[in-house]
């Protein structure tokens, strides 16, 4: 026999006064993201939000690199988001990774792809990685590069995107070892050639590039 049909009043409703913001919020946060798969995706911003960590939201909308063989794929805003979630350790495991992954909605085989790059173990240091990812969105090293500094720099959007110079020319030259066709020598002269650039953009202060 069929339970009978629970009534409720108004008054016996209680919202928690939170939810509506939670709610807004995370609308705000769908759209500006724009998932693949929105389920898996709101599984993950709720679970960083129970937990105070951050949440995997792009700061803006943004048109995804995707090829046209897929419809989902690695985009600097993306990238960013995996920068600020494992950003605090410099080594992160091949576990955690994919997990952050997939909690993104990106393609397994891309990830694959980028860690195949180079001899990683079960543990990759995370700004290697990030690189690798720049590479991934870049066609040339100097627009990996341009990649990089925006993702890691602290100045506004639109701003110079300056990064530590120190920073630079550790991606600079991992990507060119990566690379392998780069002469040790040339990368090291143009890395050279930036710091005094830096030193004169900053009156004397080599901080940036």
């Amino acid at each position: 026999m069929p339970l009978p049909e629970t009534m409720f009043c108004a008054q016996q409703i209680k919202i928690p006064p939170e939810l509506p913001d939670i709610l807004k919020q995370f609308t705000k946060a769908a759209i500006r993201t724009q998932p693949h798969d929105v389920l898996q995706w709101a599984a993950a911003y709720f679970s960083a939000l129970s937990k105070g960590k951050p949440l995997p939201v792009k700061k803006r909308i943004e048109m995804p690199l995707a090829t046209e063989k897929t419809d989902a794929g690695l985009t600097p805003g993306l990238l960013k988001i995996l920068h600020e979630q494992v950003q605090t350790g410099r080594m992160v495991s091949v576990a955690e990774l994919k997990e952050k992954w997939k909690h993104l909605c990106l393609p397994e085989e891309q990830l694959k792809a980028i860690l195949q790059l180079d001899d990683f173990s079960e543990e990759v240091e995370w700004m290697k990685v990030l690189a690798l990812g720049c590479s991934v969105l870049g066609r040339s090293l100097l627009s990996s590069m341009k990649h990089a500094c925006e993702i890691l720099t602290r100045d506004p959007e639109g701003g110079a995107a300056r990064i530590p110079f120190e920073t630079f020319s550790f991606l600079y030259s991992y990507l060119a070892s990566i690379d392998g066709e780069i002469p040790e020598e040339k990368t090291e002269a143009f890395l050279h050639r930036i710091k005094e650039q830096a030193l004169l953009a900053n009156y004397g202060f080599p901080q940036y590039y």
